[in-house]
């Protein structure tokens, strides 16, 4: 029997300290304007707001929006300021500043006043000292300082003090266009590619059709009332409005989403846009890690359940178990896991596009390629195709929702018992097999090897510490579902014969390049959550904490909510151990008696910032089309110089990834550090689930904290 304190280890913290967060924070949402809304081809040259409606100037024309459609209306034409000529530059732009102007110019910054020659002016801080070139962006903000873009970069003058902004502290670009102020001290910039938003010396950079219908702004105009930024480029308008909302709004937007456009039978997956960008034109589709993407909607509404009490979240949660489940039971022998399934009638004629010859021209790239056919074998009641060359990925899916939903959701015995039932299978399949996922071919699946041998091989042993961590967080969710001390002797054999617990120590690949992959760190997070919540053990738990913080310190730094809310959760779980003295027992490590007693002073706290979860779930787009973005071009970038490093990777001058919104990917189990990514570029729609199960699984382990991203 466990001990009352292994119990209490287990109550999320949120049932003594926190409830579901209702602070309100700024969303931003775009709508662009182009010609379905009626707006003329071409740049927009100016914008201009009259009433807090806007009126563009496109191809010669004054156009302005009326309930949602552009109209030509008359041409509003205002006198041009007189202003001295300057001798050896060009006059570039120029903005009322004090009792005259400051004028931006090719070769510098001038003010004018009437009556006096116009003074150059040369920003100096205690870093920089600038004789700026191409001033081209002037705009005085609601606070009175006048801020300037040019070459050299960004800088506002506060009464007679400058404050200078280069790459260094954050400026995306430097090609500026134009500049527009807005409430509460903000000010936006237009470029030569995208627009820059700065808010309290916070740089946010919007470009890419995310964000804008072309590049190029040529013209920018705010709203002084809810700072709404109406962007003229190359292409169209975009409008991006600052809405306020919660994360329980947000949680409800993107559960409704997955609802309407990303439930196939049950299972989710992303969805496929017929035509490019439009989400009303979404059909459900199919993915390689369908069993793992529903285990993962799965438990974002088993932990909202747990934290909730929805019955709503109870319903989705059940209907996400029964679909896993299904996927076991549907194949060709008890245990084996199906990637996918699909009707027989599904448009797409899969075993065709996976034909043999298809699988002989992938090895000539891939040569481990697993050469199987059918790759989708049909059902017994001939109703439905299911796909094989089944994963790590589906697996780990898999264990982490079954131990998730057998704790938190699953009441009643018959509940339950599903749980022992397909734990119990999956589990005996890969026993049975020698720790081997076993195909219809009888051969074992192209990721699916946990076995010594492969761990040994020239092949496997870069997967050795991964999956010996994954083996062993399968047989500790299966002992702890089924009761079963089986699988306790079973994880005894690979610790004690073949040292699996100390692979599992190094858990992440680091080095080559081409060996570390991001959906590696989904499966080994995912996985030493089961490992670690399950294990009683103090001296392995130990290795498990060093272990988890060697896979932390690689991913530590992409500000994933997801990944950041299963180390902090474990970590806070390991400090709850130690404050219970549970790694005091002198008969610990007897070879070393220092062991025991320096990890839980080295990683008695967790290394990790709540207001970087929360940072996340903010900025996690309500669009999550999946567009290209090229980040490649950004000064506030920096490329990572490693030996054999692909092309195109870096992250910010501060050590950490592009913020969510800046960069290509939207789904949480991408390589945040990737400058030059696309999810699809726009002919697909992400399922919800990459913001709800970091939500609710932040929220039920007490993690999010109060306050504004920024």
């Amino acid at each position: 029997m466990k001990s009352l304190f292994y119990w209490i280890l287990l109550v999320p913290i949120h049932l003594f300290a926190q409830s579901v967060p209702d602070q309100k924070f700024v969303q931003e949402v775009v709508t662009l304007h182009g010609s379905t809304t009626g707006l003329p081809q071409g740049k927009v040259d100016h914008i201009l707001l009259k009433n807090n409606q806007p009126i563009a100037a496109i191809a010669g024309k004054s156009v302005q929006l009326r309930d949602g459609k552009w109209i030509v209306v008359s041409n509003e034409k205002t006198a041009p300021i007189a202003l001295p000529a300057i001798p050896g530059t060009e006059i570039l732009t120029s903005v009322p500043y004090q009792n005259g102007y400051a004028i931006g110019c090719s070769e510098g910054l001038y003010f004018y006043q009437n009556g006096k020659n116009p003074e150059r002016i040369f920003p100096k801080n205690e870093l920089y000292s600038w004789s700026l070139r191409n001033v081209a962006a002037l705009v005085t903000d609601s606070k009175g300082r006048l801020w300037f873009g040019s070459e050299e970069g960004v800088g506002y003058l506060d009464g007679s003090n400058w404050k200078l902004f280069t790459g260094k502290e954050g400026l995306p670009y430097n090609q500026f266009t134009c500049a527009a102020a807005g409430p509460d001290g903000i000010v936006w910039f237009g470029t030569k590619k995208g627009a820059i938003q700065i808010d309290n010396e916070q740089f946010k950079y919007r470009f890419s059709r995310r964000w804008l219908p072309g590049d190029h702004v040529y013209s920018i105009a705010i709203q002084a009332d809810n700072g709404t930024a109406w962007i003229g480029t190359d292409q169209g308008i975009s409008q991006i409005t600052r809405q306020s909302i919660s994360l329980e709004q947000k949680a409800r937007i993107f559960t409704k989403q997955v609802e309407e456009r990303h439930n196939r039978m049950g299972f989710v997956a992303q969805s496929h846009l017929k035509e490019q960008f439009n989400v009303a034109s979404s059909e459900v589709a199919i993915s390689d890690n369908d069993g793992m993407y529903t285990s993962m909607y799965g438990a974002a509404q088993a932990f909202r359940y747990a934290a909730t009490g929805d019955p709503e979240a109870k319903a989705l949660a059940d209907r996400s178990f029964k679909a896993c489940k299904w996927l076991v039971d549907i194949t060709h022998e008890k245990g084996f896991p199906a990637r996918v399934i699909i009707p027989v009638d599904w448009p797409e004629k899969v075993n065709e596009t996976h034909s043999r010859e298809d699988n002989l021209r992938n090895q000539q790239h891939d040569p481990m390629w697993k050469d199987i056919y059918p790759r989708f074998p049909k059902s017994k009641d001939g109703k439905y195709y299911w796909k094989c060359d089944t994963s790590s990925d589906e697996l780990a899916g898999h264990f982490f929702f079954y131990g998730i939903y057998y704790d938190l959701v699953a009441k009643t015995d018959e509940e339950k018992q599903a749980v022992r039932d397909v734990v119990g299978d999956i589990t005996d399949h890969l026993i049975r097999h020698g720790y081997k996922l076993v195909d219809h071919d009888g051969k074992v699946t192209r990721w699916g090897d946990f076995s010594p041998e492969y761990f040994n091989s020239v092949y496997g042993y870069d997967q050795r510490g991964l999956n010996s961590a994954v083996m062993l967080s399968f047989l500790n969710v299966a002992r702890h579902v089924t009761g079963d001390k089986k699988y306790d002797a079973e994880a005894k054999i690979l610790r004690d014969k073949y040292n699996y617990h100390i692979n599992a120590m190094h858990p992440k690949e680091f080095f080559p390049p081409e060996n570390v992959v991001p959906w590696d760190n989904n499966i080994c997070l995912m996985s030493l959550y089961g490992l670690i919540n399950y294990e009683t053990d103090p001296s392995l738990l130990l290795m498990y904490r060093q272990g988890l913080e060697v896979a932390w310190q690689h991913i530590s730094k992409q500000k994933n909510a997801f990944w950041d809310a299963i180390y902090a959760a474990l970590a806070n779980r390991f400090t709850q151990q130690a404050d219970q003295k549970m790694f005091e027992n002198k008969g610990l490590f007897p070879e070393n008696r220092l062991y025991a007693s320096k990890v839980v002073k080295g990683h008695y706290k967790g290394n990790y910032r709540a207001d970087f979860i929360l940072e996340n779930l903010q900025k996690i787009p309500l669009d999550l089309v999946g567009y290209t973005m090229d980040n490649t071009h950004r000064l506030d970038v920096v490329f990572d110089s490693s030996p054999m490093q692909e092309k195109n990777i870096g992250w910010r001058t501060d050590g950490y990834a592009l913020p969510i919104d800046e960069r290509g990917h939207v789904r949480q189990d991408r390589d945040g550090f990737a400058l030059l990514a696309s999810e699809g570029d726009g002919h697909d729609e992400h399922e919800g689930t990459f913001f709800l199960l970091p939500y609710y699984m932040a929220y039920y382990h007490g993690l999010l904290g109060s306050g504004d991203a920024r």
